[in-house]
Formats: structure tokens, C-alpha cells, sequence
């Protein structure tokens, strides 16, 4: 199972990139059970989307 630390890396990557199948995986099954991650997972889509309308960029279809 992957570390908070890990969690919040992945998610952090998960904005400049696709995550592989297994990565994605082992973040469905930890953000199901910690809220702290869950709660930062939301922070940081909040904050990516916030900048994405700042700098007057369109999101993507993913609505990231």
C-alpha cells in the first residue's frame, strides 16, 4: 500500500501527466481510506483549476 508521501507525489504528478493503470489503482484504494489524502486531492484540483482560469488557459475534457 502506498505512503501518504506517495499519495500526495502521485497526485502532484497526476496534473502534469496520465497516471498508469497500477498507479491510479493503488490511489483509488488509498484515497479510499484516508481522508487526509482525499481532502488534499481535492485541494490541489481546486488550485490546479483556479490557475487554469487565472492564466486564461481551457481544461481539458478530463476536467482537469
Amino acid at each position: 500500500m502506498l505512503s501518504c508521501k506517495e499519495v500526495t507525489h502521485l497526485l502532484s504528478e497526476s496534473q502534469d501527466r496520465k497516471l498508469a493503470l497500477g498507479e491510479r489503482m493503488r490511489l483509488s484504494i488509498h484515497l479510499a481510506m484516508c481522508k487526509g489524502c482525499s481532502r488534499y486531492r481535492k485541494q490541489i484540483q481546486f488550485i490546479h483549476r483556479a490557475c487554469q482560469e487565472l492564466i486564461g488557459k481551457p481544461q481539458d475534457v478530463s476536467g482537469r
